[in-house]
């Protein structure tokens, strides 16, 4: 636990970024994978089927392609970065989601200490995304895959869950809740010990046995208050005038939040509080 890192006394919620805060339908995954493809192509010199075919044995191999670049290839990750992550036309595709939003200030934070974002995508990306989905505001921070820092410690490898209690601040495992839209991810989840899961399943993606102890499924992230209604207020009561009862300032039961790019909270660059400096997409 960093020294500005507030020791969380309750359960922190951990939420994957990708395919998880937006939909998969988005195509972000896909655009994601083709500019991979690319990468592998003009920058190994490989064909499209041999590229791809790389990039997902890497990706299978070691959570995310670039840990596979990095360590069989000479390759300059802040050129890596801004053709594959950062070029990804994200304002095009994602807007603000006001039933997410509404979702997460739901959340009673008597029991959740910590709402935390917990990525294999790079800094930079994960902040945009919260933006443009319109949650920056009410997260408390973000753990991401640190491209710069080798041994990569990225999902669904141990150090990354560790890396992320360290950040959050909580050393109870008891207390640590997760969603994500990887089986893989889920599966190293409950292994590593953490106590709640819920699998964000897709048509087509793997399975996990109904009924797995420490295990829900859900098809939507607006669903998180119905598999785990005890982490939610009762959704507000709106007026004849169509003003909702018990918020302030936009928030519901008077909380406010931790901001990225701001003070009382947010994202610091080291997945800490302060300002944010940074599922999953084909990585």
């Amino acid at each position: 636990m960093t020294q500005d890192t507030p020791k969380a006394e309750g359960i922190v919620l951990f939420v994957d970024i990708d395919n998880t805060l937006y939909s998969k339908d988005k195509g972000v995954d896909a655009l994601m994978g083709e500019r991979i493809n690319n990468y592998f192509q003009t920058k190994l010199g490989l064909d499209k089927e041999h590229a791809t075919e790389l990039h997902h044995r890497y990706y299978k191999e070691y959570g995310i392609a670039l840990d596979g670049l990095l360590r069989h290839h000479n390759i300059d990750i802040d050129e890596y970065n801004r053709l594959v992550d950062d070029s990804l036309p994200l304002d095009k595709i994602l807007k603000r989601d006001e039933p997410l939003r509404q979702m997460f200030q739901r959340l009673d934070r008597t029991k959740v200490s910590k709402l935390w974002l917990f990525t294999n995508a790079y800094k930079t990306h994960g902040e945009r995304v919260a933006k443009l989905v319109g949650v920056d505001d009410l997260i408390d921070g973000l753990t991401y895959c640190d491209y710069y820092h080798t041994p990569l410690h990225c999902k669904p490898k141990p150090e990354a869950f560790e890396k992320a209690m360290k950040q959050a601040g909580v050393t109870d495992k008891s207390k640590c809740w997760f969603v994500d839209d990887s089986a893989l991810n889920i599966k190293a989840s409950k292994k590593f010990g953490w106590a709640e899961n819920a699998y964000l399943h897709y048509p087509g993606a793997p399975e996990i046995p109904a009924g797995t102890p420490g295990v829900v499924e859900i098809s939507h992230i607006e669903d998180l208050p119905k598999v785990w209604p005890d982490l939610f207020l009762p959704e507000p009561v709106k007026n004849t005038n169509g003003t909702i009862n018990g918020t302030t300032n936009g928030t519901t039961n008077g909380t406010t939040n931790g901001i990225i790019n701001g003070t009382n909270g947010g994202i610091n660059g080291d997945g800490t509080n302060g300002s944010t400096n940074g599922g999953n997409p084909p990585s």
